[in-house]
């Protein structure tokens, strides 16, 4: 495993990291491994978990940050997360950790829509494919919740979320999206928890 500095880390990212780990078993022998697990709205999904450095896969790219921690970058996630920075989230009130990423998955106009699959992953790949490019250039983003017989359940994200154009945005655009191109379609819901703030990892419970 050659070593590579894909994700910085901030200090106070680091020393909460380093008080996390304290609590696993073996913790000095701990790396913290960071991979990309899908995409969800115009962004990638992230998982944060501790793992024994012995036991790292021959693909995985380490960097050390300091303070004797290792972090562990899957091989073909790294073009996705160059330039990331792992933080404590700037809402003081809320607990865990937020990776800032400044890639964002290519979800280009042209990309080819895979309708072959259940009504949930037909609805997926059109939100993701066709409905976030298009709200992306506000900010935007919308989530699939879960399916209700014709009716579709979504929740709006980045600049979508409490702007007073959510309404018609849904109504106009996903939902004639969605109702066009998936079969058994007829109706979205807008769901969204207005109140939410950045998604942390390893929220405190």
């Amino acid at each position: 495993m050659s070593e590579r500095n894909a994700i910085t880390v901030t200090e106070t990212a680091l020393e909460k990291v380093i008080e996390l780990r304290a609590g696993e078993q073996d913790a000095d022998q701990l790396a913290l491994r960071i991979e990309v697990t899908g995409v969800q709205g115009v962004d990638y999904t992230y998982d944060l978990a501790f793992e024994l450095l012995s036991e790292a896969d021959q693909g995985d790219v380490p960097s050390h940050v300091g303070s004797g921690l290792t972090v562990l970058v899957p091989e073909q996630d790294i073009s996705k997360l160059e330039g990331a920075t792992l933080d404590l989230p700037t809402n003081g009130h809320q607990a865990g950790l937020v990776l800032r990423n400044p890639n964002r998955p290519d979800l280009g106009p042209n990309s080819v829509l895979d309708l072959s699959g259940t009504k949930e992953e037909q609805i997926q790949e059109v939100l993701v494919k066709r409905i976030n490019p298009s709200i992306a250039a506000h900010g935007g983003f919308a989530e699939l919740v879960r399916v209700e017989g014709t009716t579709v359940l979504v929740k709006l994200g980045g600049g979508c979320q409490g702007c007073g154009m959510a309404n018609s945005t849904v109504t106009a655009g996903i939902e004639k999206t969605l109702v066009e191109l998936v079969d058994g379609v007829e109706h979205v819901l807008d769901i969204t928890d207005h109140a939410s703030g950045e998604s942390p990892y390893f929220a405190d419970a």
